[in-house]
């Protein structure tokens, strides 16, 4: 099954699985509570030198891609507990970005599945 991907502002469900932050930051206006976290793992999350050169712009949105790849690349205890979370069941990785498209937990995603699929 695919990793997925949900704004930490919609509601938690069932379906959900294993729901982990990927964001550096606590999002905005959000309860530890509210949030049913299994996990934040702020330390998969874009350096904080390519989150703030990105700053949610789609024109940057290549760019930004390939540098958070290899980011990750170098960040591979955290990228294994994923992959682990991710073969035992779902795994939804949250954040709290406005833009659904373009956001690192998109980019995790993929790198995520690219590795289950043994790409």
């Amino acid at each position: 099954m695919p990793v997925r991907t949900k704004r930490i502002y919609e509601d938690p469900d069932p379906e959900d699985g294993t729901r982990v932050l990927v964001d550096r930051l606590w999002p905005r206006g959000v309860s530890k509570e509210e949030a049913q976290l299994d996990d934040w793992m702020q330390e998969v999350a874009p350096s904080d030198d390519l989150r703030e050169w990105f700053d949610h712009d789609s024109d940057r949105w290549d760019e930004f891609s390939e540098r958070y790849r290899d980011e990750l690349d170098d960040r591979a205890e955290q990228v294994d507990r994923l992959l682990e979370s991710a073969r035992s069941g779902t795994l939804t990785l949250l954040y709290a970005a406005a833009d659904e498209e373009h956001n690192n937990a998109v980019v995790l995603a993929d790198y995520l599945d690219e590795r289950l699929d043994g790409n």
